[in-house]
């Protein structure tokens, strides 16, 4: 699709940072949609026109104004690391990199405000010498932006103890630029954050984040190995519920996941299910001993030092694995898909008081097809785990039975095989996204396609 005011549009734009050679639209135009096999062979190809990379709001603002007086579609990009397709452009257009705009606006005690395209990672590494750090990051934290993770993320390490992205008080502003002729800055605060998070970036740009900042721990690092998923997921959830042992990371996985996290082969023991738990070093100890306590054993150990230099990039020990939650969460089927390209995977959230049952009925009813693994969170004073369960693919088909059949049993399901933004189960917003969109892109220009059900008005199309 070639829109007839590209060119306008580019000439305009002349004197920023634009790329429009194959490769870089590629690239630029894609996310990990390809975790779906059903999404993969819709998205693949689709691709923009035009990348922009604005250096700050002055340059963002030309971009968002040119883009609505030529009616030409846009749509923002972080770090690229969902998995829907929220990046990737349906109708071409522009895609819009938000990575320049990175700078740290404010920092306190407890709080922190940044550009939207600032590196997750980028902003732990400067808030550490303050003595705080982020409540929660993706797997994805090296690549991450914080605005992407408003726009698009939903929880990570440190859910365990902080909950989820759209948890009250999780995220306390943001700021959001329109698209429009005469683009304007709104600050959104309180229930109205709601509007712009986990949209997919549809209805206004993200341009700043305001997030509570929590005091940092020395997280060191642990695996545990358990004789079967349910003993594994027993130890999660008391280990969750140990509210004097502070941590980041409790993920749970079944024994057949073993072979698809080569890395960490030595410590998995065999058949063995495991945990991949972070624990405030000043704890480990007392961790070690609930994991002995419930029949586990600690099979590797890692400091906080060398922890904090795997995650930070630094120099670690020869053979030593990067951090561990690159191996949990999505990262455990980015992971599975380089041994078995056939893997694909679901989004399942267990509710509290019942989800170990659930579990145990789930494992033994899609034994064949899904293999667990757990992360435990906090939700409103409530422990519970949510899944991003390894399957193996036959059918689109057998995948909606799946997610149907677990609907039924009381499992909440987030269909991942959709890029519409209404066909996103329990990760819809409560609250009024197509009513933002009306104001925030009155001409319907941002990111098309993922939002159904709502109307430009006639007035602004008409202008």
């Amino acid at each position: 699709m070639t829109h007839p005011a590209l060119a306008a549009l580019r000439a305009e734009l002349a004197d920023l940072t634009l790329y429009d050679d194959a490769p870089s639209l590629r690239m630029h135009s894609r996310d990990f949609f390809w975790f779906s096999p059903v999404l993969k062979p819709d998205l693949e190809g689709k691709q923009a026109e035009l990348v922009v990379l604005p250096r700050d709001k002055a340059e963002l603002r030309r971009v968002a104004s040119a883009c609505a007086r030529h009616r030409v579609p846009v749509t923002v990009r972080g770090g690229g690391t969902g998995n829907y397709g929220q990046a990737v452009p349906l109708e071409g257009g522009v895609v819009l990199n938000m990575t320049r705009l990175n700078r740290i606006v404010s920092t306190r005690l407890g709080a922190g405000r940044f550009e939207a395209g600032a590196n997750m990672l980028d902003i732990d590494k400067a808030v550490a010498p303050l003595g705080q750090e982020l409540r929660m990051h993706p797997s994805t934290r090296a690549q991450a932006t914080i605005g992407g993770f408003v726009a698009g993320g939903a929880a990570g390490a440190g859910s365990c103890t902080w909950g989820q992205i759209d948890n009250l008080g999780a995220v306390i502003a943001v700021e959001v630029m329109t698209v429009e002729p005469e683009p304007r800055l709104i600050e959104l605060r309180g229930p109205d954050i709601l509007k712009v998070m986990h949209a997919y970036g549809v209805n206004g740009i993200i341009t700043e984040v305001e997030v509570p900042l929590a005091p940092a721990h020395d997280w060191a690092e642990r695996i545990a190995i358990f004789d079967t998923l349910q003993k594994a997921a027993e130890f999660g959830q008391a280990f969750t519920e140990c509210d004097g042992i502070a941590k980041k990371l409790v993920s749970i996985h079944d024994p057949r996941i073993a072979p698809y996290l080569r890395r960490l082969a030595p410590w998995l023991g065999e058949n063995k299910a495991f945990a991949i738990l972070m624990v405030s070093e000043p704890q480990g100890d007392e961790l070690d001993r609930l994991v002995a306590q419930m029949g586990g054993t600690v099979t590797f150990a890692r400091g906080a030092a060398e922890a904090r230099a795997a995650a930070f990039g630094e120099h670690r020990e020869k053979g030593a694995p990067g951090p561990l939650y690159e191996y949990t969460w999505n990262h455990t089927t980015l992971h599975a898909l380089k041994v078995d390209p056939s893997i694909t995977y679901l989004q399942l959230r267990f509710p509290p008081l019942r989800n170990l049952e659930l579990l145990a009925w789930a494992e033994r009813h899609f034994h064949e097809d899904v293999l667990f693994h757990i992360e435990f969170q906090r939700r409103q004073g409530k422990v519970y785990h949510s899944s991003l369960p390894l399957v193996r693919f036959t059918t689109a088909e057998r995948l909606h039975e799946i997610m149907a059949q677990a609907d039924a049993a009381g499992i909440q399901v987030s269909n991942p095989h959709s890029w519409v933004l209404n066909n996103a189960g329990w990760k819809q917003i409560d609250a009024p996204q197509p009513e933002f969109k009306r104001l925030a892109d009155p001409l319907g220009l941002m990111n098309p396609g993922k939002l159904l059900g709502w109307e430009a008005s006639l007035d602004a199309a008409a202008e």
